[in-house]
């Protein structure tokens, strides 16, 4: 998942253009000598990895794996090699979530968070912007922080006219994606090609299999490649599971079902500190107070920030405990009605300036990728029928995932089905969740822990929050994960850590 305007990472939707349905072959190169030539990383990576020295270096692949000898485009990798020849046994390749998130400085991340030494000695760390992201061949729908489109979920539907106007907003934007799309790439953006990827990657190292590190959207990715290259998946963790290989408009729709399970524990939070917040002295109250207060921005905004941008911010305060604070800073001001702090607060949550950054590359490959993978439905009076629904079971912010998107228009058919989950592989598949994560809820877990069937464990955490190993802080699932990444210890049964 990935942040805009201090928003987590979320997910969105599809529809489009004509193509083969026949999907692309699974094969990819095998083993042979690693042909990386390994340098210095960009700039930008530097100064985000510091103090931790990364390698980079690229991978070609075609740009359609459909036609191998079709253009072909250069995907940079990161690489913290071990520093323990002895126990090194293997690649562990690591993606952020997203789609759209850049991946290169992921490994100097999880080592300032504490990534145990174990599985620093036990593998080379290898990141990446996948393609179509950052420094691999970046896309472009010409987003910008201040257009009507500013967030991979929509805006908060007050009524069927709400989501009425939504639609022509988001038609505008998948024709602006086509128009942009001058070099052809974007229909190409697909888990399934990017999981394709992963393994011309795999090869190139000189692997003959890897594992995987992913979180959130990272866990759609990893669950394609274990489906798709099962006897080349070594071990793989999935932290935060959105359900499945891709995002369709039930997972879109999961997002409310995770912010009415993780709210509770802002609340609780609160109302426990309600002296020097004033936000309710019960989680009630506090429940009460947000929803008046979006209610009330959603008729008089102040200096900008309306309720859409109050459920949004608040969806993405719940990605931690330590943003609980701002949050509550966040509130306050607003309820006073301080139009100089509530400036300034949008200052603080938004991008300046007109013109294309990470902003838009990251929403765009969020879109091509989630538009791509799943065919989304068109009849806008499906989105008004859901918002409507959601609006009643999901107070908090179900009337904006239910919205449409641009993946009602996208001007790209899937060329070919959704990756299927293969329970018929090697059993090396360890899920973590959160019992309450607001972006991918437990349910998320629960799904593929059915789908991969007697492959996979589920480790299920009592915490809140997204992502739960090493950037959690509960000791039994840092424990579990990384015995299973270092010893290959995959649980007998599905495991309930505690809170820590």
């Amino acid at each position: 998942m990935k942040r805009q305007r201090g928003i987590g990472s979320a997910l969105v939707v599809v529809l489009g253009l004509g193509g083969s349905l026949l999907a692309p072959p699974a094969v990819a190169d095998g083993p042979r000598a690693p042909q990386i030539d390994w340098g210095t990383c960009p700039d930008d990576v530097v100064a985000e990895a510091a103090p931790t020295e990364l390698q980079c270096g690229t991978v070609s692949v075609p740009v359609d794996h459909a036609d191998p000898g079709s253009a072909r485009i250069d995907l940079m990798i990161s690489r913290l090699a071990s520093t323990n020849p002895d126990k090194r046994r293997g690649t562990l390749m690591l993606n952020p979530g997203g789609p759209g998130g850049s991946g290169l400085a992921l490994p100097a991340l999880l080592v300032a968070r504490g990534l145990p030494a174990g599985v620093l000695d036990g593998y080379d760390l290898i990141g990446m912007d996948t393609r179509g992201i950052g420094h691999s061949a970046p896309v472009s729908c010409g987003l910008t922080p201040d257009g009507p489109y500013i967030a991979n979920i929509p805006p908060y539907a007050v009524d069927d006219a709400a989501v009425t106007a939504q639609a022509k907003v988001a038609e505008r934007v998948a024709d602006q994606c086509a128009d942009h799309d001058t070099g052809g790439l974007l229909r190409h953006l697909t888990t399934a090609n990017t999981a394709r990827d992963l393994d011309r990657i795999r090869a190139a190292l000189g692997e003959e299999k890897t594992s995987y590190l992913g979180y959130s959207y990272g866990t759609a990715l990893g669950a394609a490649y274990a489906s798709m290259f099962p006897e080349r998946s070594d071990r793989i963790v999935l932290d935060s599971n959105i359900g499945d290989t891709h995002l369709d408009r039930d997972g879109m729709r999961r997002y409310a079902l995770g912010m009415e399970q993780s709210f509770p524990d802002f609340a609780k939070w609160a109302a426990a500190r309600h002296d020097s917040y004033g936000l309710g002295r019960t989680p009630a109250q506090v429940r009460a107070t947000y929803l008046a207060l979006a209610e009330r921005l959603d008729k008089a905004p102040v200096a900008g920030f309306d309720g859409s941008l109050l459920r949004l911010s608040t969806f993405a305060h719940l990605y931690k405990k330590m943003q609980y604070p701002k949050l509550a800073q966040q509130w306050q001001t607003l309820a006073d009605g301080d139009g100089t702090a509530a400036r300034r607060l949008l200052s603080q949550n938004s991008a300046a300036g007109g013109v294309p950054s990470s902003f838009d590359n990251s929403l765009s490959v969020f879109l091509a990728v989630t538009c791509n993978d799943i065919k989304w439905p068109e009849n806008v009076d499906t989105y008004r029928s859901g918002v409507a629904e959601d609006r009643r079971r999901y107070p908090l912010l179900g009337a904006a995932t239910a919205n449409i998107t641009p993946c009602a228009f996208w001007p790209h058919a899937p060329a070919e089905p959704p990756v299927a989950i293969d329970d018929d592989g090697p059993r090396n598949v360890l899920l973590v969740q959160n019992l309450r994560d607001p972006a991918t809820p437990h349910l998320g877990g629960k799904m593929l822990r059915q789908k991969f069937a007697d492959r996979s464990r589920l480790l299920s955490v009592d915490d809140g929050g997204h992502g739960a190993y090493v950037l959690g802080d509960n000791p039994c699932a840092l424990n579990t994960a990384t015995r299973f990444l270092v010893e290959g210890q995959l649980p007998d049964k599905d495991t309930v850590c505690p809170a820590g």
